[in-house]
């Protein structure tokens, strides 16, 4: 049986099932809809450059929020321990939620295909390799932040913990490109390679580099397996 994929589905009806997943979704189609119109409307620019530059600061609210409850609520309601109780793997259970906040990301991001649609029926020429990329580097983004979501998830009992832990995580991680001017030259290359916004800028200028989609893979298998980890660890006590 495919424990994740049960999870995941569960995972993901649960966030349908209460007013959490209809909140969350209309708040980032509103604001991501705001800075997609606005320079269509003032400038007469019909471009997708403002929506790309505005969704990974929108995410590191956005996923924190769904993430926070995924684990966390598990264990102070005290379920956690009656769902181990199934021959489920610790992996199995972190891999499973993680698909479902990626999906509810995935979700959202379809929605956001009518901007898409509007400056092709307003005759822009269209760039649709530079769009891929830049919607694929959305996904890897997401899929980073929401196994920082998780693994903050993992750590507490308290969501609001959780939200506060994982929100600040992400924004270390993409603020650290617009700090390197106050870090010593002899190490600005490593904290220039920790920052998500320098590996998500090459994505949005259309280029595919193997190196940042490595960095994204390696952040959010980083984050599952210490998750993983941290359930784990109570089986140790």
């Amino acid at each position: 049986m495919n424990y994740t994929k049960l999870i995941a589905n569960k995972e993901l009806k649960s966030y349908f099932s209460s007013p959490t997943a209809y909140i969350v979704l209309v708040f980032f189609l509103l604001i991501s809809g705001w800075f997609f119109t606005s320079p269509l409307f003032i400038n007469n620019i019909a471009e997708l450059a403002s929506f790309f530059n505005i969704v990974p600061i929108i995410f590191i609210f956005f996923i924190p929020a769904i993430t926070m409850s995924l684990i966390s609520k598990e264990k102070n309601a005290g379920t956690l321990e009656i769902l181990t109780t199934f021959p489920i793997k610790d992996s199995e259970i972190v891999i499973g939620k993680f698909w479902a906040s990626l999906s509810l990301i995935g979700i959202g991001l379809i929605f956001t295909v009518v901007h898409l649609l509007t400056i092709v029926i307003l005759g822009t020429n269209v760039d649709f390799g530079a769009i891929f990329c830049g919607y694929l580097g959305i996904i890897v983004l997401g899929a980073a932040y929401s196994a920082i979501g998780i693994f903050a998830s993992s750590i507490t009992d308290n969501q609001i913990v959780a939200f506060i832990i994982s929100f600040f995580i992400i924004f270390f991680l993409y603020i650290i490109n617009f700090s390197l001017i106050f870090i010593p030259d002899a190490i600005v290359g490593i904290f220039q390679y920790l920052s998500i916004s320098y590996h998500l800028s090459n994505f949005f200028r259309g280029v595919i580099d193997t190196r940042n989609v490595i960095y994204f893979l390696s952040i959010t298998i980083l984050f599952l397996r210490l998750a993983t980890i941290t359930l784990e660890s109570r089986k140790w006590k």
